[in-house]
Formats: C-alpha cells, sequence, structure tokens
C-alpha cells in the first residue's frame, strides 16, 4: 500500500529527526514546507517515496543535509553548496552584520578564503555601489561561488589563490575572513556534519587552529586602507587569542563580537 505524506514524514522523523525529514521531504519531492503541512493525506508515488528513502539513508548514515538539498540559507537567502565548501553556518551572519555596519556605500572588499561565497555575495548584494573581490586557493569553491553570485545578481571579482597572494598590491576599506580555525586534534573534526565537510576549509592542521587567523591578521595591515577595518571569524576559545594578534598587529578600536548564543565569535580592529 502506498503511503500518505504524513505517514512518510513520520517515519523519517523516526530516523533522522522531524527538522530533517522534512528538509529532505521539500526536497526529494520539490514542494514547500506549506505544502506538506496542507497536504497530510496526499498519497505518494513510489517515485517520491523512493526518493525520500534514498535521501534519508544517506543522512542516517551522516552526510549533511545541506549537501543532500545542495543549499542552505544565509542571510535569507539560498546559496548552493556541496562537498567542495564549507556549509555556511548561522554564526557567520555576526561576521557580516559587523561589517555591514563598518562600510559606506562604495566601500572596497576583500573576503578571504570566500568558500561558498555567502560572506562575499551577501555584502556585495546589502552594499550594491561597493567593489567586492574574494579570494580562494580552492578551484571548486571558487566555481560554486560564482555560481551564487549569478543567482542573486552579486558583482563579486573572485580571484584563486591563497589568501592575499591575489590582491598583491592591492589595499580595501575592509578585509573580513571565515578562516580555517579547528585545531587539527580536535575531537569535533570526526563527529556530526564535520566529518564530511572539506578538512581544509575547517582546521590549518595547527595545534592552536590560529595559524590562518595568524597569517590573516600579520598581512592585514598592507592591504587596508588608512581607517580599514578587519573582521575576522574565529573559534568559541579564541577571542582573547585573536585580540592578541590584533593589538601586536597595532590595530586600534579592536572589538570582540559574540554570535546569537552570546559565544565571543568575531574579531576586529581598525588601521589607524
Amino acid at each position: 500500500m502506498k503511503r500518505t505524506v504524513r505517514a512518510a514524514l513520520d517515519e523519517a522523523a523516526s530516523a533522522i529527526g522531524a527538522v530533517d525529514a522534512r528538509a529532505l521531504a521539500t526536497h526529494a519531492w520539490d514542494v514547500t514546507r506549506a505544502w506538506l503541512a496542507a497536504n497530510p493525506m496526499q498519497v505518494l508515488s513510489e517515485t517520491q517515496e523512493a526518493r525520500l528513502a534514498s535521501l534519508v539513508a544517506q543522512r542516517t548514515l551522516g552526510q549533511p543535509v545541506a549537501y543532500l538539498t545542495g543549499s542552505r540559507e544565509f542571510w535569507s537567502r539560498d546559496f548552493a553548496v556541496g562537498p567542495g565548501v564549507l556549509i555556511p553556518r548561522p554564526d557567520t551572519e555576526t561576521l557580516v552584520e559587523a561589517a555591514l555596519e563598518r562600510i559606506g556605500g562604495e566601500a572596497s572588499i576583500c573576503d578571504l578564503g570566500t568558500g561558498s561565497g555567502a560572506i562575499a555575495v551577501t555584502l556585495a548584494c546589502e552594499r550594491r555601489r561597493a567593489r567586492v573581490v574574494a579570494t580562494d586557493a580552492s578551484p571548486a569553491a571558487i566555481a560554486i561561488a560564482r555560481a551564487n553570485a549569478l543567482a542573486h545578481g552579486a558583482t563579486v571579482e573572485f580571484r584563486e589563490g591563497s589568501w592575499y597572494a591575489p590582491v598583491a598590491g592591492e589595499a580595501f576599506d575592509l578585509i573580513v575572513s571565515n578562516p580555517p580555525y579547528v585545531a587539527a586534534g580536535d575531537a569535533h573534526l570526526a563527529r556530526g556534519d564535520l566529518r564530511f565537510e572539506p578538512r581544509g576549509a575547517l582546521t590549518d592542521e595547527s595545534e592552536d587552529g590560529l595559524a590562518s587567523l595568524r597569517e590573516i591578521v600579520a598581512g592585514a595591515t598592507g592591504h587596508l586602507l588608512p581607517g580599514g577595518w578587519i573582521l575576522v571569524e574565529h573559534g568559541y576559545d579564541q577571542a582573547d587569542a585573536c585580540r592578541s594578534l590584533l593589538a601586536a598587529a597595532g590595530f586600534a578600536g579592536l572589538v570582540s563580537l559574540a554570535d546569537l548564543a552570546g559565544i565571543p565569535r568575531v574579531a576586529g580592529g581598525r588601521r589607524e
């Protein structure tokens, strides 16, 4: 006997939870959450059942929902994602909010290690007259970021290369980055969604997770205009270390900003 929407969702929810079940069902059946709520007794076709079952099976093995659906919402926009890029997280919206508070409409912005392009594309959409340059060492990431910029009508210059290498000799009003900052030995790397995300986007293999942040902060003064800001995302326990890095590099007006959970997540400073 064929099952109804409600029956299929209940079974999926028992395996992976209600939130993930709804997300995968809307993707598998190409419907909205409102449709699911309005049609609980709709009888599913064999193809619909098979599509959902396949996705649920992959999720039970640990595959991130964002990779299974191919997208993740960030700043109220849908961004394409895949195994080649880090999945955008709500914590990173703290970085975007801080950036928007510190730039005008015609600012020049550099996003280091852009990944899916979520930060760069969001800033370009919110500041349409700004010049936004985004770098990443991964060709796969650059391809996904370009697709996201095109999807949202954002003008971003994407350049392949490590950190500041693609912007040698250039200076900006704002530098932003969400670099790898998880310590190489952190047990979380072997748990949950992190097992499937690109390791190089999570950790730079340093013992304290700060190697990339050190490099970014150290090079920032040479790529910031006077009065320009650097803002970086960091780990839950790295706020003091990042503040020390910024102070040692001579930045003024140091800030430490918390995410929605109240955890310090973004550090920044201004070039005098």
